[in-house]
């Protein structure tokens, strides 16, 4: 088995000079390019004639190959799927005409990352 490390180094190799501020900021270019995409698995129903209710019922993460891991809003559920669409089924109930509903909405990327969390917030 390969180390995930390597794995990660094989997927988005780079080479930097040894200077700190440098590296640093090719680490940080770098982490955009290969993120995963992120996504919300919303679930909507019609709570009265012309009037729809909403939530977000789970969050879900897609990779550009390889599986998609969703997790349940509340946290207390996973699931490793072929795609972002295959969570549908999860989350819909009833059909169409009277139940709940789902669908997907993509986060967008931001284009930018930071190595400390306050920095990235």
């Amino acid at each position: 088995m390969i180390p995930p490390f390597t794995i990660a180094l094989a997927e988005a190799h780079m080479e930097t000079p040894d200077t700190t501020a440098l590296f640093d900021k090719e680490l940080c270019d770098l982490v955009p390019t290969v993120a995963p995409r992120v996504f919300a698995v919303v679930q909507e129903r019609e709570a009265r004639s012309g009037l729809k209710d909403g939530c977000v019922a789970a969050w879900g993460m897609a990779f550009d190959e390889g599986p998609v891991h969703v997790t349940t809003a509340d946290g207390t559920g996973q699931m490793v799927l072929n795609s972002p669409e295959r969570a549908l089924r999860w989350f819909t109930h009833g059909g169409a005409e009277d139940g709940v509903t789902a669908r997907l909405v993509w986060l967008s990327r931001s284009g930018s990352a930071a190595l400390g969390h306050a920095e990235a917030a």
